[in-house]
């Protein structure tokens, strides 16, 4: 016990719960796989059957979930206890911790607790398992219940997760929840270009950037944003052209417009300016490739720029680049395949079955 801490006296030992019978779990006479429960977990789930079954919504039932939840946080049915009682009747027998969760809600509303209150314990739990997803389910519905009131915590809240993991999924999808349920949006934006600042390779960011152009009521939708995020996007790229996301995102933003991207000067722009430095040039060279199946057509810069990155074993291939017209675009496309080959290697097969596929009018 670290130093502090108060020991923990057993439910057996507490006046409070002398009238109450805990009833053991039963796995049968010869169970297959028997858990080892420990002795004070399997202690406090045998008050709690006890104490569900009773349907008992008192202040010590609530804080005897919070106890079961503290000893398993992925224990679904401690907190449901806090809903409604129509609920309950769905449980005759509670042989699951899924229950404890699920006890907990109903508890909750029946002896009217303060919401706010339960938003407080489950971040205490929260940091000790904040990867549990019945505690996001329980918070969810805590936040549900209490209304735009809770935006503001809950964005703040999933805010403090993300600073430690900038990829937690539960906590995006949580604060993907709230902006659509509870509101928000105003400043999400500037929220995702603020993480982007401190690290451009966070792709959950992106994907949270994209959600934001797309979903937000007040940013006129995806063709409204797409001039000013093109732009922002092309900057990044010209930042550190080896990330992935970016090049995602950019051709994201074109989604469902297929000849836009390909018309859009901007695009083939940002690619031939990367190649032309001869450094993290796999994502714009696999950009041009794409757009020339779509049917874009590579100037004499563009088959410069290619052609100089050429080794000297691909010179010796026959890929022939004085041809004119679709056998030149199949030619320069070919090129492009045999130098990904040799700079993207993890990929080597894809590029060698890209090749084979490629279109007569490439």
């Amino acid at each position: 016990m670290k130093e502090g801490e108060q020991q923990r006296v057993p439910l057996r030992e507490r006046a409070e719960w002398s009238d109450v019978t805990p009833l053991p779990q039963n796995d049968g006479p010869n169970p297959v796989v028997p858990i080892q429960y420990t002795e004070d977990f399997s202690q406090v789930m045998d008050y709690f059957r006890a104490v569900y079954l009773a349907d008992e919504r008192s202040p010590r039932a609530l804080a005897l979930t919070a106890e079961a939840v503290q000893f398993n946080s992925g224990n679904y049915t401690v907190c449901q206890v806090r809903i409604k009682c129509f609920r309950l009747h769905l449980f005759l027998f509670i042989s699951s911790l899924l229950q404890v969760w699920h006890f907990r809600r109903l508890l909750l509303e029946s002896l009217k607790v303060d919401l706010n209150a339960e938003l407080d314990f489950v971040e205490r739990m929260a940091a000790g398992n904040s990867k549990n997803y019945q505690m996001w389910h329980h918070r969810r519905w805590v936040a549900e219940k209490l209304g735009p009131e809770a935006r503001k915590n809950e964005l703040e809240f999933t805010k403090k997760i993300l600073s430690v993991d900038a990829k937690h999924y539960h906590a995006w999808s949580h604060r993907q929840w709230v902006l659509q349920a509870l509101g928000g949006w105003e400043d999400e934006l500037n929220y995702c270009t603020e993480l982007l600042k401190e690290d451009i390779f966070n792709n959950s960011a992106w994907n949270q950037r994209y959600f934001v152009i797309t979903r937000s009521p007040f940013l006129g939708g995806l063709k409204a944003m797409r001039e000013s995020e093109v732009l922002y996007t092309i900057e990044a790229i010209i930042a550190y052209p080896e990330n992935e996301s970016s090049w995602r995102y950019l051709r994201g933003l074109y989604k469902g417009e297929t000849t836009s991207w390909v018309n859009d000067p901007q695009v083939s722009s940002v690619c031939l300016k990367i190649l032309r430095t001869k450094s993290n040039y796999v994502f714009a060279l696999s950009t041009i490739l794409d757009l020339i199946c779509f049917g874009y057509l590579p100037n004499e810069d563009f088959r410069d720029a290619i052609d100089a990155l050429k080794t000297a074993d691909m010179d010796k291939q026959n890929l022939d680049d004085n041809e004119k017209g679709e056998q030149q675009n199949l030619n320069i496309a070919q090129n492009i395949c045999s130098i990904l080959e040799q700079v993207d290697p993890i990929r080597t097969n894809y590029w060698i079955w890209r090749k084979s596929r490629l279109p007569l009018s490439a």
